[in-house]
């Protein structure tokens, strides 16, 4: 593989840690007390589940999220902050880049009829798919250092 300036290897890091920094600018700007006293990112999603055209995804909302609205807050805020930090990192790097390909599909399967967050979430799915198939983790990484996932 010809490369400018950087290796293929160094490239797919670069790609990776862009990744990261994406998912830490996505808990960056969440309100979390609007979020974590408010409810008001479980409550906007629950608007947005229950007028839903499929009804797996009102049902599964209505089943999973609803009944636990502070978990779940915590968890979403969370996992965006963890899955930026680690891939930055490049610690435990094919952990956060399939549980960043679920969040993605999750979130574009709800935001299924909002075109203006569908690109972003594809894009974001078709970025870990690539640095998970491409092992992103074998520069630049704490993955790498330690000797994980070789």
């Amino acid at each position: 593989m010809q490369t400018i300036w950087l290796s293929g290897a160094e490239w797919l890091a670069v790609l990776r840690i862009g990744l990261g920094l994406w998912w830490l600018e996505s808990w960056r700007h969440k309100d979390r007390k609007g979020w974590f006293e408010r409810g008001t990112g479980i409550a906007w999603a629950a608007d947005v589940a229950g007028k839903h055209r499929w009804g797996v995804v009102r049902s599964g909302f209505r089943r999973v999220v609803e009944p636990r609205p502070k978990v779940m807050a915590y968890i979403v805020v969370y996992a965006e902050l963890a899955l930026g930090l680690g891939l930055v990192t490049g610690f435990l790097t094919p952990v956060a880049l399939v549980a960043g390909l679920l969040l993605n599909l999750l979130y574009l399967t709800l935001m299924i009829h909002d075109w203006a967050e569908q690109g972003q979430n594809a894009m974001m799915a078709l970025i870990s798919l690539v640095a998970l198939f491409a092992m992103a983790w074998q520069t630049w990484s704490l993955d790498a250092a330690f000797g994980l996932f070789p």
